[in-house]
C-alpha cells in the first residue's frame, strides 16, 4: 500500500497527547524502529533497553488500535536496516512516500542526523515539536541573554509565574518561592518506607530477542525485575500513587539514602516523563492538587517536587541547547583517570558505593542524590575523565536521555562545564554520606577517621582535590570557607593527607 506521508517516532516520542494522533489519515503512515544505531552508541543496561523496547511496542499497538497505519521494525525484523537513516529511505521507495515529517529530537546527534538526511530527500520534509516541554529549545538562552551567570532559582520563578502552579496573585503560596532547606532530613525508620509503584514485570520474550540480536548490554538480566512504567495508563497510576502515599514525605526525605529502600519517597516518574508518556504540567498540576486538597502533604513536600520538574528539568534542557556541542567535551579540570571497573560489577570496599552501584546495576534507577553525593562526588574527587563517567550515566540508567544526563553528569556533578550549571562542585567528604545515610554502618573503612589504615577514602580525596585545584576554585566564593580551614592546618598535617590520598588514588581498583 502507497501513503502520502511518512512520520517518523522516536524512542523517547511516545507522547499520546500529540497533536498528530487527533485524526486518523489513511495517506499517513507512523513508523517506529528498534535500531543497533540506538542499542549501540553506549552500552546501555538490560533493564533501560527492555523499557524501550515494551514501552515503544505498547504504544505503537496504541497506535495501531486508534485506527493509526503503524509499521514497527523489530530488532530483529528480516527488513530492519539497523539506521534510522536507511530504514526511512527504504520506507520512501517501498510506499512511494511524497512527504516525510519527523518530531524535533531531545538528543544533539539525532537532530543533527535528521536534519542532513532530510536535506538531501528528493521529497518535501518538516519537522514539528514534540508537544512535551514548557519552554522552548532556546527560550533559556533569551531569558539570561544579558545576564553574566544562568541561575536556576531565577528561571524557576519566572516558570512558576509563567505556569501560575504554586501562585496567589503572581505572589509565590505562602509568601517564599523555596524551601529546600526543609528537605534535608536523614531517614531514621520513622515512617515506613513504600514499595515499588510499579509491579516488577516480565518481558523474557523480549529479553531473548535483545539476546539473539547481539547487542551488548550489562547489568541485572533478570526480564521480571523491569520496575518501570511502559504505558501512560501505568505511569499515571504510578503518579496517583506518588501524590496519595509518598508525596507528604517526599520533600523532607528527598536528599535520605537508605540500604533499605532504592526509592524512598521519590516518585518514580522520571522514566514516563523522558519518554514523554506523561506531561510535566500535568504532573506538576496533580502534585499542585494535592496540597490544596491532602492535609498531609505541606508546602515543602510539593514545592520541592514542582521544582524539580518545572525548574531544574526545563533549566537542564535549555542548557543543553545553549551549549552543545561544545559542552560534550567539556573537562574544566582536565581530568584523565579511567574510571574503576568497580563502577560496572559493584565490587568494592567502600559501602556506599557499592550500594549506590550494586542498585544501579540491579534496577537501572538510582536517585538525585546517589547519583550526585556518592557516585558522582566519588568520580569527581578521583579526577576520572568525564568522558568516561558520561557513558556510565548515560547507560546505567533508565531514564538517562543524554540532555538530562550529561547536563546533570557533566554539568552538576563532575563540574566539567567550569561553573555553567552549578556554582561549585558538588563534593563532600565521608561526613556528608554518613549524615544523609546508613551507609557508614559497617563499613570497612572508618568515616571519622581522616588518615591511616581504613581511613575512609572519601575523607583524604576531599582534601587532595580542594589542593590540586586551587588555582581553579580559590577565588570561587563559595570555596573560600573550605581553603581557609585546609590553610590553617599544620604542614605535618597536610602531608599525612595528601600522601594518604595519592595512595588510594594509586591503588583505585583495590579500594
Amino acid at each position: 500500500m502507497n501513503y502520502i506521508t511518512l512520520r517518523l517516532i522516536l524512542g523517547d516520542q511516545l507522547n499520546y497527547q500529540h497533536h498528530w494522533y487527533k485524526k486518523n489519515n489513511d495517506d499517513v503512515l507512523y513508523v517506529m524502529m528498534e535500531v543497533r544505531q540506538e542499542t549501540d552508541y553506549v552500552k546501555h543496561h538490560i533493564q533501560k533497553v527492555l523499557a524501550f523496547f515494551a514501552s515503544m511496542r505498547h504504544f505503537a499497538n496504541h497506535l495501531s488500535e486508534k485506527g493509526h497505519h503503524v509499521k514497527y521494525l523489530s530488532i530483529n525484523d528480516k527488513d530492519n536496516l539497523q539506521s534510522i537513516s536507511d530504514n526511512i529511505n527504504d520506507l520512501i521507495q517501498k510506499h512511494k512516500i511524497q512527504k516525510f515529517e519527523y518530531q524535533l529530537p531531545d538528543e544533539y546527534r539525532l537532530d543533527e542526523q535528521l536534519h542532513e538526511f532530510s536535506g538531501k530527500l528528493p521529497i518535501e520534509f518538516e519537522a514539528v515539536d514534540t508537544d512535551h516541554f514548557l519552554t522552548s529549545r532556546y527560550t533559556l538562552s533569551r531569558f539570561f541573554k544579558n545576564r553574566k551567570k544562568m541561575i536556576m532559582e531565577s528561571f524557576y520563578r519566572q516558570m512558576r509565574k509563567d505556569t501560575g502552579i504554586l501562585m496567589n496573585n503572581n505572589k509565590p503560596e505562602k509568601e517564599k518561592w523555596n524551601f529546600d532547606t526543609s528537605n534535608r532530613k536523614k531517614w531514621k525508620g520513622e515512617v515506613e518506607l513504600p514499595e515499588w509503584p510499579v509491579k516488577t514485570k516480565n518481558f523474557s520474550d523480549i529479553k531473548k530477542e535483545i539476546e539473539a540480536s547481539g547487542i551488548t548490554t550489562f547489568g541485572n538480566a533478570d526480564a521480571d525485575k523491569v520496575h518501570w512504567p511502559t504505558s501512560r495508563d501505568e505511569a499515571f497510576k504510578i503518579l496517583n500513587q506518588f501524590c496519595d502515599k509518598t508525596l507528604p514525605y517526599f520533600g523532607a526525605y528527598q536528599d535520605a539514602m537508605t540500604e533499605k529502600s532504592p526509592i524512598l519517597f521519590h516518585s518514580m516518574l522520571s522514566f514516563a516523563l523522558n519518554t514523554k508518556m506523561l506531561h510535566p504540567l500535568e504532573v506538576v498540576k496533580k502534585v499542585e492538587k494535592a496540597y490544596y486538597e491532602n492535609e498531609n502533604v505541606d508546602i515543602a513536600q510539593a514545592e520541592g517536587f514542582i521544582r524539580q520538574i518545572i525548574g531544574w528539568r526545563e533549566f537542564m534542557r535549555g542548557i543543553y541547547w545553549k551549549e552543545m556541542p561544545d559542552y560534550a567535551n567539556t573537562n574544566f579540570f582536565n581530568h584523565k583517570r579511567k574510571l574503576p571497573s568497580w563502577y560496572w560489577n559493584g565490587k568494592t570496599k567502600m559501602n556506599c558505593l557499592k550500594h549506590a552501584i550494586g542498585q544501579s546495576l540491579d534496577t537501572a534507577y538510582a536517585h538525585h542524590i546517589q547519583r550526585l553525593m556518592v557516585t558522582g562526588n566519588f568520580a569527581l574527587l578521583a579526577e576520572i575523565n568525564p568522558d568516561e563517567v558520561d557513558q556510565w550515566y548515560l547507560g546505567i540508567y533508565a531514564d538517562a536521555i543524554e540532555w538530562v544526563e550529561i547536563t546533570n553528569t557533566r554539568g552538576m556533578s563532575q563540574y566539567a562545564d567550569g561553573g555553567i550549571v552549578g556554582t561549585k562542585p558538588y563534593i563532600s567528604s565521608a561526613s556528608y554520606i554518613h549524615k544523609m545515610s546508613d551507609y557508614c554502618e559497617g563499613c570497612y573503612y572508618k568515616h571519622s577517621k581522616k588518615t591511616g589504615e581504613k581511613s575512609c577514602p572519601f575523607n583524604t580525596l576531599y582534601w587532595h582535590f580542594l589542593d590540586h585545584h586551587r588555582d581553579k576554585l580559590e577565588d570561587n566564593q563559595r570555596m573560600r570557607m573550605m581553603y581557609n580551614v585546609w590553610d590553617k592546618r599544620k604542614p605535618e598535617d597536610k602531608n599525612k593527607i595528601l600522601e594518604q590520598a595519592r595512595k588510594y588514588l594509586d591503588d583505585i581498583e583495590n579500594l
